[in-house]
């Protein structure tokens, strides 16, 4: 009988996005492909669209303990998101849209990041598809309880890339970090513990 080639469960999801509008490339999707592989990380690049199916899916069954999106700005330097704000608009000359209509005016990301240099925090993910990402995968989490932590880091499209390489990967030491804890929390939770 073959052997079947088992893949870990996903313990931590890192995404960004693909080319859009002027830019042929996108830096998340290379920083994402710099990323170490390691057993539980599943990486993925989206197209940039505003569509609700790509996110929810995603997520996945089992979902993964943590999810760190990334996301590519006009910014001056790297920003740690500290929430999603329920507004869409595909264009800055248009009039902005609930992502849901009967939503919170904004849901908080769960994960807490360290923000060191040179990062700093942001409290505005704008209302491109990097926070319709955020909204959509936030409200899916409350919905269904589910206990993964979220965050998010736009990363400027000028940024050095070795730098922001760097960056994200003491990040993803931290999301494994904050697995591990989850990971016991939960099994001490199972036990009564």
């Amino acid at each position: 009988m073959p052997r079947r080639n088992r893949q870990p469960p996903t313990r931590v999801l890192v995404y960004g996005f693909g080319p859009y509008r002027k830019f042929t490339e996108n830096i998340t999707s290379q920083v994402i492909d710099s990323l170490a592989p390691r057993p539980g990380l599943r990486k993925l690049v989206f197209p940039v669209r505003f569509q609700r199916r790509q996110f929810i899916d995603a997520l996945g069954e089992p979902m993964p303990l943590v999810v760190l999106g990334l996301g590519q700005s006009a910014r001056p330097r790297i920003e740690v998101e500290t929430r999603a704000i329920n507004r869409r608009r595909a264009d800055k000359s248009k009039v902005a849209q609930p992502i849901c209509a009967a939503g919170e005016p904004w849901l908080p990301t769960t994960m807490p990041l360290y923000v060191t240099r040179p990062a700093a925090k942001s409290i505005n993910a704008g209302d491109y598809v990097c926070n319709y990402s955020m909204y959509v995968m936030l409200e899916e989490l409350e919905r269904q309880a589910d206990s993964t932590r979220f965050g998010f880091i736009h990363i400027p499209f000028d940024h050095d890339l070795p730098a922001a390489c760097r960056y994200v990967e003491r990040v993803v030491r931290q999301c494994f970090d904050l697995a591990d804890k989850l990971e016991s929390d939960r099994v001490a939770k199972r036990s009564g513990g």
